[in-house]
């Protein structure tokens, strides 16, 4: 027997659409669609055929399409798409992270006040890159320490040792790059 309201919203997020906005081009309430994905409601047919219009894709397509192996089509990643990865309590939300083989990692990342990347200086492969959005962070970088404010950005050689640390009362928010993936 097929879930039909997994299904729909697997398919759903795939297209990087919300709740909110299917529900808007099919004309229906955002709570409709939150009931038939919660398989609180079975639609009829011609109701599920109407919803499926708002993506769009067929309703043959709908009930044959393989899930298992699909893909993000890779061009907007919601925010509830994007899994915190972070720890020692700085958020690091991974965009794309669904995409298979991507060559970056792009991140919002989120310090807390007090919140740092930890004790030890990191070192890994690859390079950094980001702006501060909001908010200050202290970097340190080979030892020397930066402090960075709204519209600062950096870009180093991940293999020298760093740290990112958020010494204010204030949250900081940044938005990073790190090839490769």
């Amino acid at each position: 027997m097929v879930d039909v309201g997994e299904r729909l919203k697997a398919i759903r997020k795939m297209k990087g659409l919300s709740q909110r906005e299917l529900a808007k081009r099919v004309g229906v309430t955002n709570s409709t669609i939150s009931m038939i994905e919660k398989n609180g409601v079975s639609p009829s047919v011609s109701s599920l055929k109407k919803v499926l219009g708002g993506i769009p894709i067929s309703l043959g397509d709908f009930f044959t399409l393989d899930l298992e192996h699909l893909q993000h089509d890779g061009v907007v990643f919601r925010a509830e798409e994007q899994p915190d990865v972070g720890i020692n309590n700085v958020n690091l939300f991974l965009v794309g992270a669904s995409v298979k083989d991507r060559a970056i990692d792009i991140y919002k990342e989120r310090y807390e006040p007090g919140a740092d990347t930890g004790p030890e200086m990191l070192r890994h492969e690859g390079e950094e890159g980001g702006v501060v959005i909001c908010g200050e962070i202290e970097l340190t970088v080979d030892f020397q320490v930066y402090t960075l404010k709204q519209g600062d950005g950096f870009y180093f050689n991940s293999n020298r040792p760093h740290r990112f640390r958020n010494v204010t009362d204030e949250v900081c928010e940044i938005v990073s790059a790190n090839p490769p993936a």
